[in-house]
């Protein structure tokens, strides 16, 4: 099968999708309101795929969450079940355009840091103004030993590098795996680091689990990673009243995370526990609670706010089944208490299929140890954590619209504070 054959054939595949998404009643439906939600109700036809794409790879429909690509698989109207299945496989990421071809694009994911060569299902003269040097946000997927670029959603410029790390550390956080996917030599880098740093924490520390407080947290974290002796006298757990509450501070998102990376734990004023725990096989946790949650089976009506605590580290997608199963092994009125809570029978296989779903599918390290392992957050780290330059003084003539702006940005006047003044 040619290369021409195989595009024939993908772009069948995707017309296929398109034409399920209108003939199917369940999935038109949710597309219909896809569509209202992002006001894209009546989008014309011809830029239907800018919003078709992310919803046919990204949808889940029902209270299975069901994703619309597997819905349409196994429905079974398409023309080549093995593209199909392929599509099921695709990476979403930020590359970097290292090379233009003269049918694709070589490509540097700035996520698993590996290098693709990826050929365009469209003509590449679409791709007008899209040049070397240049950031991706695409999506990418292999069929048959080949890659392709099945979208592409936004394009940033070569200066805009700060951006595009941001984005691909925030893709980690979301999905720690895509540091490893589709990169085995990269996996193997993890696994060897993890099995340093296990021993090495073990030989710091005597034990897998350092019981603290967020005030303390970061600076036993920091003291083990830089390799410095630390006391433990003053820092283990102290709590009097065991209570769950809301840290804003945990909730990062997009615009936030780095920032509140470098506050830490200790950003919070308010006193909880910590456990700073390495999993010998998935690398360094540290957990908020964890004292507190271990709490609720000794006792459960002395800690406040138990129920919320419990619903806490079952839903947050960070706690992996290991925590559950290291607090279970730790005390046998586990499921007891759990199906007490929640109301239901289950075992402990139920629950983790229930809430860790993905955990069982998936071989996933924990986030600090991902971080880490990245490239991608050491150069944003390294940025936002550098030392703020001195605000140049304010000349006294007229400021050039290509001078340096004289509040310190390090930005050109025009684009800084001369944006406010034009």
């Amino acid at each position: 099968m040619t290369v021409i054959d195989k595009i024939n054939e993908i772009n069948e595949v995707i017309k296929d999708i398109f034409d399920f998404t209108q003939s199917n009643e369940i999935v038109k439906a949710d597309f219909d309101e896809y569509l209202a939600t992002i006001g894209a109700r009546n989008i014309p036809l011809n830029q239907m795929e800018k919003v078709f794409l992310p919803y046919i790879f990204e949808r889940n429909i029902g209270k299975d969450h069901t994703p619309v690509l597997k819905m349409f698989i196994e429905e079974g109207k398409y023309k080549n079940k093995e593209v199909a299945e392929s599509l099921l496989n695709t990476q979403s990421s930020i590359y970097e355009i290292k090379r233009i071809l003269k049918n694709g694009f070589e490509l540097l994911n700035l996520i698993n840091e590996k290098i693709y060569t990826v050929l365009s299902l469209t003509k590449m003269t679409s791709f007008r103004g899209v040049y070397a040097g240049q950031y991706i946000a695409a999506r990418i997927f292999e069929f048959r030993g080949e890659y392709y670029v099945i979208e592409i959603s936004s394009v940033l410029s070569h200066s805009q590098k700060e951006e595009a790390m941001r984005y691909a550390v925030m893709k980690l956080v979301q999905n720690p795996r895509l540091l490893y996917l589709d990169n085995p030599e990269k996996e193997e880098e993890i696994k060897t680091t993890i099995s340093e740093m296990y021993d090495k924490f073990i030989k710091t520390f005597g034990k897998d689990i350092i019981l603290t407080t967020n005030k303390h947290a970061d600076d036993i974290i920091g003291a083990f990673n830089d390799g410095e002796e630390i006391d433990l006298t003053d820092k283990l757990s102290n709590i009097e009243q065991y209570k769950f509450f809301h840290v804003k501070e945990l909730d990062n998102n997009y615009s936030n995370f780095l920032e509140n990376s470098l506050g830490g734990f200790a950003s919070h004023s308010e006193i909880y526990d910590v456990a700073v725990i390495f999993d010998k096989e998935k690398g360094l946790y540290a957990v908020p609670f964890y004292e507190t949650f271990t709490k609720i089976f000794e006792n459960k009506d002395s800690v406040e706010n138990y129920k919320d605590c419990i619903e806490y580290f079952l839903s947050n997608d960070s706690i992996p089944d290991t925590i559950l199963a290291r607090v279970q092994d730790a005390y046998p009125n586990f499921m007891d208490v759990i199906n007490e809570v929640l109301n239901t029978s289950y075992s402990f296989k139920d629950l983790i299929t229930e809430y860790k779903s993905e955990y069982l599918d998936n071989k996933i390290y924990s986030s600090a140890t991902i971080l880490y392992c990245s490239g991608a957050f050491s150069q944003v780290f390294d940025i936002i954590s550098a030392p703020k330059p001195e605000p140049l003084p304010i000349p006294a003539g007229k400021i050039g619209r290509n001078d340096p702006c004289p509040c310190g940005s390090g930005k050109k006047y025009k684009n800084c504070c001369g944006v406010l003044r034009t």
